[in-house]
Formats: structure tokens, C-alpha cells, sequence
């Protein structure tokens, strides 16, 4: 696969834009949310959406945060897991929720899923996650970014 626009180039051309997305990407960062949360939403939205390139970073950076092999491995199937938490639970069924915003128009119950473990602010907070990963995962999809190739 090649990709469609070099992302240095996509910079230059979008600064501003890209500047803003990067901008709430580093305000969920100070958010409080747990950041091992944040990655596993990260990876789920990334899974759901396809993008190669969101994957391999997010899978390093929650690595890297601590984050074990065998939760990430069964991320996909995380309802039939014993592995997660009622929170992580929460945010993975609203980050399901939001992503698939199409086929799901956000249903009653992974709101009131998510509600039972985020005060408003959180998950303010994690709907903003969610939001910027998302949009991360389309341009990256969109422009075919190539993640490095480790063997």
C-alpha cells in the first residue's frame, strides 16, 4: 500500500486545522482521565474504524503506559472478557457508541452505562477522546498513513 499525501505535507497544507485537532488531543491528555483508559478507547475506536496507522501508535503508547498484551489482545471481544473494568466497560460501550454513531444514533443504554461511571465532566472529557480519535482514524484512513514496519 502507498500512502496518498506524506502527513509532514498534510501539516502545512491544513496547519490551523490540524493544529486545533492536536489541540484537543493534548487537553484530553490533561484531562484527569486515566490514560490507560484513553488508549483503550483509542485502540477500540481505531480497531472499529480500521486505521492501521492509529493502531500501531496507540498500541506503543499504551504499551509504554503500562498497559498488558492480554488486555489489548482481547480489546475487540472486550464484552466476553474478564479482563476490564465496569468504568473501562463504560467507556469502551460509549466509545462504540459514538463511533458507530450511524447505525447506533448513540442508544439510551450506553449512556446511562457511561453516566454511572463519569461524572459530567469526564465524560465530557471522554466524549472528546472519542471525537479526536475518530477524526484522526478518518484523515488517516482517508490518506492511507503508513505505520512503521517492525518484523
Amino acid at each position: 500500500m502507498k500512502a496518498r499525501i506524506d502527513y509532514a505535507k498534510l501539516q502545512t497544507m491544513i496547519g490551523p486545522t490540524t493544529a486545533a485537532l492536536i489541540s484537543i488531543s493534548n487537553a484530553v491528555k490533561q484531562s484527569g482521565l486515566e490514560p490507560k483508559l484513553v488508549e483503550l478507547v483509542k485502540i477500540r475506536a481505531s480497531q472499529i474504524n480500521g486505521c492501521a496507522f492509529c493502531l500501531n501508535m496507540h498500541v506503543v503508547e499504551a504499551r509504554e503506559g503500562g498497559e498488558s498484551d492480554a488486555r489489548m489482545h482481547v480489546l475487540a471481544a472486550w464484552h466476553e472478557s474478564p479482563y476490564f473494568t465496569p468504568r473501562e466497560r463504560a467507556a469502551l460501550a460509549w466509545t462504540e457508541a459514538l463511533t458507530l454513531v450511524a447505525q447506533s444514533h448513540v442508544p439510551d443504554e450506553a449512556f446511562a452505562q457511561a453516566s454511572a461511571e463519569f461524572d459530567e465532566s469526564e465524560l465530557a472529557q471522554l466524549t472528546s477522546a472519542i471525537v479526536a480519535i475518530n477524526a484522526w482514524n478518518r484523515i488517516a484512513v482517508a490518506y492511507r498513513f503508513l505505520h512503521p514496519v517492525k518484523s
